[in-house]
């Protein structure tokens, strides 16, 4: 990557590494949306088996995952919910505001730009990119398409960090390539494809057909397991299917 770079603004809390493990930091954002349910809801307080519940997970594991921050809980009084989100917030980066770049405005690329929640979570689509030239111009939400060889352009005036790309996989690749050496250092990936980037720079991907394949899977399993039941008549919780 080029050492001259512009120089990233948005750390604005320049607190050392608690050294936070992966797992934990991708239930962070679950236990910021529990709390804000919470929050909308009127609750003010919240025992860790409360929020456990509404995060989904169980309170052993939330209380670990939390410790990593502080101490935010009071014994026998629970969790502020409105201090705690704030706390979570804050570790993650959304006290403040992403700009944010999609590459590719197909019809993922303009489900994405019409989706509400970036900006609701901290999150500002500023360009949205497309190497056809039958797109560039085209309004899409409050945006219009523009050409993807100005992207480093785009990059340069929001001073981007965060990309999307929601490209063809045969694209995928060298669109990386590029916003990595215009100074982008976290690309979330739509394409199947897994992506090659050099140190510092983290890849979120998401693979929709994967997940529909994990859930096929669950359901095999279900229908293996009602299927030993009808036959061996064996209750279904207690029917053995191999793991």
């Amino acid at each position: 990557m080029s050492s001259s770079r512009p120089r990233r603004t948005h750390d604005t809390d320049a607190r050392p590494s608690r050294g936070i493990p992966e797992a934990t930091v991708a239930r962070l954002p679950v236990y910021l949306r529990a709390l804000t349910a919470l929050s909308e809801r009127g609750i003010a307080t919240a025992s860790s088996e409360e929020l456990a519940r509404a995060a989904g997970v169980n309170s052993a594991k939330l209380r670990k995952d939390l410790s990593y921050l502080g101490s935010y809980g009071t014994r026998g009084v629970g969790y502020d919910v409105e201090y705690l989100r704030y706390q979570i917030a804050r570790e993650i980066g959304l006290t403040q505001d992403w700009p944010v770049i999609i590459v590719g405005i197909g019809n993922l690329g303009h489900a994405l730009a019409n989706y509400s929640g970036f900006v609701s979570r901290g999150f500002g689509i500023v360009g949205l990119l497309d190497a056809d030239p039958a797109k560039v111009g085209e309004r899409v939400g409050d945006h219009v398409v523009r050409a993807y060889s100005e992207l480093e352009d785009v990059v340069r005036e929001y001073n981007v960090s965060i990309g999307i790309i929601a490209t063809p996989a045969s694209a995928a690749q060298e669109v990386c390539d590029r916003m990595v050496a215009a100074g982008i250092t976290s690309v979330l990936n739509f394409a199947p494809v897994v992506l090659n980037v050099p140190p510092g720079v983290d890849v979120r991907k998401v693979d929709l057909s994967t997940e529909l394949q994990i859930l096929a899977y669950h359901e095999q399993r279900k229908a293996l397991s009602a299927r030993l039941t009808k036959v061996d008549g064996v209750p279904a919780e207690r029917s053995s299917v191999a793991p």
